[in-house]
């Protein structure tokens, strides 16, 4: 039934490769704790042998926010085989998730993104131009890495970019008239170094189709270059964006359109930044702070 499942957020709800390996990967670790230590399946599974799974769980150390992705995955789960009639009853029904701690976004200050442009980071071939508009549209975008990856040149038209995000949504992302003008330039340059390329804008030095490990070496190699902070990351570029469209005035719910967001609470993490920022200029500008 496992696979039945993974077959419905394949085709049905049409998860991302990335997230039905997570949900596999969860459920396989469950059945497999289920199976050595009660010697039954997820389908005969009860509330208690789940809540001795979360215990073990915790006991050795995973932190509770992979705990409830996992505990996630089994509600989607038993949610199906319950709607498919495969069990009479939910065994989640009786399972509480642990609460977390709230971790606000990690991102890059703004001066040091200017920093980063004004450096001269970037060389003058193909290679160096790709990998300055790599960053850049990241950063003035906060598209998701995947939704970077798969822009094609037919998706870049009238000053603004359409992208593919979660669930297949397309979304369309407005750019400045430079960026844009410098997007048409790289296909060209694409056109120019390869007799033979895949049909994607951003390319590999040989022109094949980029690849995640890829753009997150290259960006980590250049975001250390202005900031010491543990990660640099696509996705830090990416609440870099909505936190500094937030500093600088822009409204809530146009940053959520922006990133795709399917609800406005996922977009609303980003306020905590800014009142961050506002505590700061409290302390340091008023006399009796």
């Amino acid at each position: 039934m496992v696979k039945d499942f993974i077959n419905h957020l394949k085709f049905e709800k049409r998860y991302s490769k990335h997230t039905l390996v997570s949900y596999e990967t969860d459920l396989s670790q469950a059945e497999g704790y289920s199976t050595s230590e009660y010697d039954v399946d997820l389908l005969g599974s009860s509330h208690l042998i789940i809540r001795s799974w979360i215990v073990s769980l915790i006991e050795s150390g995973i932190s509770t926010r992979s705990i409830n992705r996992k505990i996630s995955s089994l509600k989607a789960y038993y949610k199906f085989l319950k709607r498919n009639k495969k069990i009479e009853n939910n065994p989640m029904v009786k399972i509480v998730s642990p609460k977390t701690e709230k971790r606000l976004p990690q991102y890059i200050r703004e001066d040091d993104m200017s920093k980063l442009f004004s450096y001269d980071l970037f060389e003058d071939d193909y290679s160096g131009q790709r990998d300055r508009l790599l960053i850049e549209l990241f950063y003035l975008t906060g598209m998701r890495l995947s939704e970077l990856i798969n822009i094609k040149p037919i998706d870049i038209a009238n000053d603004a970019v359409k992208v593919l995000g979660k669930r297949n949504k397309e979304r369309i992302i407005p750019l400045n008239a430079k960026i844009s003008s410098e997007l048409k330039r790289l296909e060209e340059l694409n056109g120019d170094n390869f007799n033979e390329r895949e049909p994607f804008l951003f390319l590999t030095d040989s022109g094949k189709k980029l690849y995640e490990k890829f753009v997150y070496r290259k960006v980590n190699h250049y975001l250390s270059v202005v900031t010491s902070q543990s990660k640099k990351s696509p996705h830090v570029l990416r609440h870099s964006f909505a936190t500094h469209m937030l500093n600088n005035g822009a409204e809530l719910n146009a940053i959520k359109e922006i990133l795709g967001h399917a609800n406005l609470s996922a977009t609303q993490v980003y306020t905590h930044n800014s009142i961050d920022k506002l505590k700061n200029v409290y302390q340091q500008a008023h006399p009796r702070s």
